[in-house]
């Protein structure tokens, strides 16, 4: 594992916690293995003789972080919006090729002005939630019922999530950026009575509502249409949906006597949301979690966020609030007092609004939490401008970096001096006050990690999933490094389990490898000399099953009782989720993350390579947008399907003898251009120190953007990796020429091409 940072370089600005503090070792074992084949189970140090299951006494559902948040922050600022002022359009002439022909197209681009944020205290939060529940239970809404939110991330999201809550009322969560089949999905597997949206998605509701019996009521935001509404009222003849604004709902609820909510509380086993998994395959998966879940949740961040996460601090929330990760930091930043500040991802920066600031320039966040693609965008086209700014700029940039990195922690004054005059821009950008920021939803690259480190804002890493509300694995500012994904979320225990026909065991020992294959070949786990295997967890903030879904909540692959019946612990009453992810124990106890378990490959060869690994690396390569690493069992080698970063690409092809002009579709098919984007990709293989197998052979170049609209990406943003393969189906079959181990295979090959 690589040295930690000394963090006076890298957080002058935040209050650390004495050197220590998590312990010398931060995760440690609780339990002696309680099978052959598995680890000891390990806690995080400073909460192992009790797993954390809400952040302060007395705080056990959600309701009752709202009760908490409007005693003790009252009138400070609890959740903030912008005003859509006026929408521009600017008309764009854009260069495709349609049938091999380059054709001309005029597209349009839509760009918000804005207004300033404006805010609801936590008093005034208080009272519009009980007033959209008091509206609810005078609409007959029950506690059986389920409602669907189907929205952009937004307070209006948050009043009628936190109005169900209070009325013990199920929520269920849909992506806004779902299909017409995933939305009926989520609406009649719970028998949804309402669903919460808006107006610009509201067209796509109405296709999905006549295949949608359950739903009695609509709600809204917005400005729609009086045409649009009336075709919702006309869907069907006999008892005809409801649709409500909002505004309507809410003065329906300040009508009614608060006392109707008194009786409608829910506890801790009170299922507070089905959260809708974006999969790549099949129908969605519901999750279940109750209010217990997500307050197990909000206490672990709390335990090892805590002093970072002040009150009257600002958080910019931008992400789904359907994506777990989204839900559980909200949830969290209501619990401490920090405003969340709400914003678009396509309005976030100065250029890409008019009139106006954009998101985070206007709100100047504390605390920024995202995802890879979000920080990759960030990172290249900081880079790009840098490019683009000459040979002296790139020079002074670079030099800048290495000189923070190398002497910055040595020499006193160092990095201010740096921060104000090189980088000040950069960090100007994202609002230049953040203190730090946390990248989960997937592993991202040691380079892009550092980069921000040195150049914009302190950035750690978490890890979780939906099953355990979010929780896995955190690293907090004290302990930042690269690499490992940090200490134990405190309302877990977790132990590693043998993967023996991959190699990873969760002993050391060669012996432990012989015995479990009966082979004496040397194990990955032996070779590193750390424990690795598959990840199991189980505590308060793991969820009970999937909704409706005996075949999976009973399948013992995914859910697990431990063996012991004498087991008096506080976790014993827990079953342990399997979550497919392959770990590892680092020396000073932090996990890493080595990779999927589905996504691992054995090539020809017999060696196992780790697709998302290696795609965190590729993704951090300046040419590439987004990318997929592809391999099969007849391979060498992998190939990667590439979506270019365009002026990057563009930038890099001007300091060479071939051309940037032509559209991207062109150049993606151009044998020289690709054969850049290789060599820039592979060189940031060697640099990582991949072998000879897990280079890139080649790669595909394609002019379309990944989206979920056309498939290749869920509604998460995670590849789908069932999607890319069918769509590039007959290129990946040509690009595997070269590297097919067999000769019968790429006789095939041939044939079906020619």
């Amino acid at each position: 594992m690589d040295v930690p940072l000394l963090l006076t370089t890298t957080m002058p600005k935040l209050q650390l916690r004495p050197a220590g503090y998590f312990g010398k070792q931060v995760n440690v074992e609780v339990s002696p293995p309680e099978r052959e084949g598995e680890g000891g189970i390990r806690r995080l140090a400073i909460t192992k003789d009790r797993l954390v299951t809400h952040p302060v006494e007395g705080v056990n559902t959600i309701p009752d972080v709202i009760d908490y948040s409007a005693r003790v922050h009252g009138t400070r600022k609890a959740l903030g919006w912008r005003d859509v002022l006026d929408v521009h359009e600017e008309k764009k002439e854009v260069k495709k090729m349609v049938d091999g022909k380059e054709t001309t197209e005029s597209k349009t681009w839509k760009y918000f002005e804005l207004s300033e944020y404006k805010f609801m205290d936590y008093n005034e939060l208080k009272e519009a939630i009980s007033d959209v529940a008091r509206a609810l239970i005078d609409l007959g809404i029950s506690q059986d019922d389920v409602v669907d939110i189907f929205a952009q991330t937004s307070v209006n999201w948050q009043l009628i999530s936190h109005g169900c809550a209070l009325i013990s009322t199920t929520v269920a969560t849909a992506y806004d950026t779902l299909g017409e089949s995933g939305l009926t999905h989520s609406l009649n597997e719970p028998k949804c009575v309402a669903i919460f949206t808006n107006p610009d998605l509201l067209p796509m509701l109405i296709r999905v509502l006549p295949n949608t019996p359950s739903v009695k009521f609509v709600f809204y935001d917005g400005k729609p249409s009086s045409d649009i509404i009336d075709k919702i009222h006309a869907i069907r003849s006999e008892a005809p949906i409801r649709a409500i604004h909002l505004d309507e709902l809410r003065s329906i609820g300040r009508s009614k006597d608060a006392s109707v909510l008194a009786s409608r509380r829910p506890n801790r086993e009170t299922t507070a949301c089905i959260m809708y998994t974006s999969g790549s395959t099949g129908a969605p998966k519901g999750v279940v979690l109750t209010h217990g879940n997500l307050l197990a949740a909000v206490g672990a961040v709390y335990t090892v966020f805590g002093p970072h996460l002040p009150a009257g601090g600002r958080f910019i929330a931008y992400l789904p609030l359907a994506h777990v990760l989204e839900y559980v930091v909200e949830l969290c930043a209501v619990f401490v007092g920090i405003t969340c500040g709400y914003a678009r991802p396509k309005t976030l920066t100065d250029a890409s609004v008019r009139n106006c600031q954009g998101d985070l320039s206007a709100l100047k966040p504390n605390v920024l939490f995202g995802v890879p693609a979000v920080y990759e965008t960030i990172r290249k086209g900081v880079m790009g401008k840098v490019d683009s700014g000459g040979a002296l700029a790139k020079r002074v940039f670079n030099l800048a970096v290495a000189l923070k990195k190398g002497v910055g922690k040595w020499v006193p004054g160092m990095s201010w001096l740096l921060d104000s005059v090189v980088f000040a821009k950069i960090q100007e950008a994202v609002g230049g006050e953040i203190l730090f920021s946390v990248n989960g939803g997937a592993g991202i690259s040691k380079e892009t990690q550092e980069f921000f480190n040195l150049a914009v804002m302190p950035l750690t890493q978490g890890y979780g999933l939906t099953e355990t509300s979010g929780m896995g694995a955190f690293l907090p500012p004290e302990l930042l490094t690269f690499g490992p994904v940090g200490v134990i979320g405190p309302s877990l225990e977790m132990k590693l389990v043998d993967v023996p026909d991959m190699g990873y065991f969760s002993s050391t020992d060669p012996k432990h490898a012989k015995e479990q294959t009966g082979e004496a070949s040397a194990s990955m786990s032996a070779t590193s000399h750390l424990p690795q295997g598959e990840i199991w967890v189980r505590g308060p903030s793991v969820t009970k099953g999937y909704f409706n879904r005996p075949d999976l909540n009973d399948d013992p692959s995914i859910f697990s009782t431990s063996p012991s019946t004498s087991d008096s612990s506080d976790s014993s009453q827990y079953h342990w989720f399997h979550t497919g992810d392959i770990g590892q124990w680092n020396a000073d106890g932090t996990l890493s993350i080595i990779d999927r378990l589905k996504n691992l490959v054995k090539l020809s060869g017999g060696e196992y390579i780790a697709l998302e690994r290696l795609e965190a690396i590729y993704k951090s390569c300046n040419l590439v947008a987004n990318l997929c690493v592809y391999a099969t069992g007849d391979m060498t080698q992998p190939i990667a399907i590439i979506y270019p970063h365009e002026s990057n690409l563009r930038h890099a092809l001007s300091h060479t003898s071939k051309s940037d002009d032509g559209d991207l579709g062109k150049l993606c098919k151009d044998p020289e251009v690709r054969k850049l984007v290789l060599k820039e990709c592979n060189a940031l293989a060697k640099k990582n120190g991949f072998a000879r197998m897990e280079t890139l052979s080649d790669v595909i170049l394609t002019p379309e953007e990944w989206t979920p609209k056309n498939g290749l990406v869920t509604a998460a943003q995670k590849l789908n990796r069932t999607k890319i393969g069918e769509v590039f189906e007959s290129e990946i079959k040509v690009r595997n020429w070269p590297i097919l181990a067999s000769p019968f295979a790429f006789f095939q090959a041939c044939l079906e091409e020619y």
